[in-house]
């Protein structure tokens, strides 16, 4: 079966029936389903001196953890010099089950120290998704008097949803949660959870933003421990096809002027994304402090990534000048099954968010890796001023499994252009433009294992048009993945792949006439993760 993903549309040549769709939804998600696959790559050993990090579709500069399953980051936060990174963990088992928050800690983003399990389940329930601030001010009264420390809050998942706290003293290696909890209890729905809480200095409080079954509600504090409802959006806004889950709401820039800022609400749900399953979408408006709202209509959508692998975004607290957020890299359509082990599910790369104003006057939020990357980069290959025929061009001194390619087109006769990536003798992930259809796509039908699934094979695109006569394209390749950034992260798509070791070729095409290649900067990434 070949999927096409194209703004919403699903295209197949057969009909996919709704039951395909399967996901955890409230307290109901289990661990016992089976996996498949793993048997299967049993005879594709890697030929590695150092076996740290080095397994089969091992991710070599994203976050894994060292083994089990992992889904949504949780408690960003910058403390003390160190990013924090908390997330949705499984410490029994590579499925889904036993929610507790793990922990890992960084400098730059890209080399990552793995710490103790953060918090485990408890006579409330289950540890499901949440935020941490930086209690400075000591406001919650958590701390030692004219001290300050890290107050994480978090879903509750037991019978109900419920938010709960807990604070850190230090340095968020130990948590204590607090005795009074919850401080929200469930109002009666059944899908209440994900907090995401931010200081807004305008009106001297604290603000939660949570997912409320399709709609997001808004909460302030004094404390942190005593929680007021303020308002509510969403009701018939954006896309509607799942519940809506992980929301998060912080201001920046428009166009880089500190004077013109605007509210950014991001929202994922499951199912009903752009690619399929579960994705993101978000709304751009303003804040005042109790209400958000938004001049889009409420039939507009706003995808936040175009490809199938990314889910439950959250951005970084306390990094001042710069938003920056992370996803996780996978899709509930298969994601207890992909075939990693002893791990399940890497997070997508951190990303600085920003917001542009197209030539439409349209304000459009924008993507781009972070500037850390560059740190990794080791051999480059340079290529000028060439014209790409029909014909591919193989370009084998820069084959490899992790690369970085940043490519500038221009415009000519053909109808297609692009990328060959992780190409072997059968196997390939096509990474191109359709100039018709002004549309970036990544096809994966061809890249590699996808048998676990009849959901993962697919074609996804997104809208794009040229700037200039010109197309850039900013691609991440790793063992099991491919992040593909547009016209300085105009648009983006995610995906994992799945391909054979030996498949590290790359090569640039053109269809049907030729297009002009004004640059392309390919560089070999270095591996984050040493022992």
């Amino acid at each position: 079966m070949r999927n096409i993903y194209r703004l919403g549309t699903v295209i197949t040549s057969v009909t996919l029936a709704s039951s395909l769709f399967s996901y955890p939804t409230s307290s109901a998600a289990k661990d016992s389903r089976q996996v498949k696959g793993i048997q299967e790559l049993k005879g594709l050993q890697m030929n590695i001196k150092n076996p740290y990090y080095n397994e089969l579709y091992r991710p070599q500069f994203h976050f894994t953890p060292d083994q089990n399953w992992m889904n949504d980051p949780n408690g960003l936060v910058y403390y003390k010099g160190e990013y924090h990174l908390f997330y949705q963990y499984n410490p029994k088992g590579n499925t889904w089950g036993n929610m507790s928050w793990g922990h890992a800690v960084s400098k730059d983003l890209l080399h990552w120290e793995h710490l103790d399990v953060a918090m485990k389940p408890d006579e409330l329930g289950m540890i499901f998704s949440g935020s941490i601030v930086v209690d400075k001010h000591n406001t919650s009264g958590l701390f030692k008097k004219g001290s300050g420390g890290l107050v994480a809050i978090f879903t509750h998942a037991g019978d109900t949803q419920q938010q709960s706290i807990a604070y850190s003293e230090d340095n968020g290696r130990t948590w204590n949660k607090y005795n009074g909890n919850p401080v929200i209890e469930n109002p009666g729905i059944a899908d209440f959870r994900d907090p995401k809480v931010f200081w807004h200095d305008d009106t001297n409080k604290w603000v939660m933003v949570i997912a409320a079954g399709k709609r997001i509600q808004l909460y302030s504090s004094q404390n942190l421990k005593n929680w007021e409802y303020m308002s509510k959006f969403g009701e018939g806004m954006g896309a509607q096809g799942g519940v809506w889950e992980c929301p998060d709401l912080f201001e920046i820039p428009v166009d880089g002027n500190p004077n013109h800022t605007k509210w950014v609400l991001q929202v994922d749900l499951n199912p009903g994304a752009v690619a399929g399953g579960s994705g993101g979408q978000y709304f751009v408006g303003a804040f005042d402090g109790k209400t958000f709202k938004t001049e889009q209509k409420a039939e507009e959508i706003n995808w936040v990534d175009y490809g199938k692998d990314f889910y439950a975004a959250q951005s970084w607290d306390n990094t001042q000048q710069r938003r920056i957020w992370m996803a996780w890299m996978n899709n509930w359509d298969y994601a207890e099954k992909i075939p990693t082990s002893p791990w399940r599910s890497a997070m997508t790369l951190p990303r600085e968010v920003g917001l542009k104003t197209t030539e439409k006057g349209e304000i459009l939020l924008t993507q781009k890796p972070i500037q850390e990357m560059k740190k990794i980069r080791e051999k480059k290959h340079q290529l000028k001023n060439r014209n790409i025929q029909s014909d591919n061009i193989k370009f084998p001194k820069i084959d490899g499994q992790t690369q970085e390619i940043v490519a500038e087109f221009e415009l000519g006769t053909a109808d297609e252009f692009g990328f060959y990536a992780r190409k072997g003798d059968e196997e390939f992930t096509k990474i191109g433009y359709d100039v018709k259809r002004e549309e970036l796509f990544v096809d994966r039908t061809k890249s590699g294992q996808a048998n676990f699934s009849e959901n993962f094979s697919g074609i996804y695109a997104a809208p794009l048009k040229a700037a200039g006569n010109k197309v850039k394209m900013h691609i991440f390749v790793d063992r099991s993945s491919v992040e593909v950034f547009g016209n300085d992260g105009e648009r983006v798509l995610t995906n994992q792949i799945f391909p054979k070791p030996t498949s590290e070729g790359l090569e640039v095409y053109a269809k049907n006439g030729e297009v002009h290649l004004s640059s392309l900067n390919v560089y070999k990434l270095d591996s984050t993760w040493k022992n």
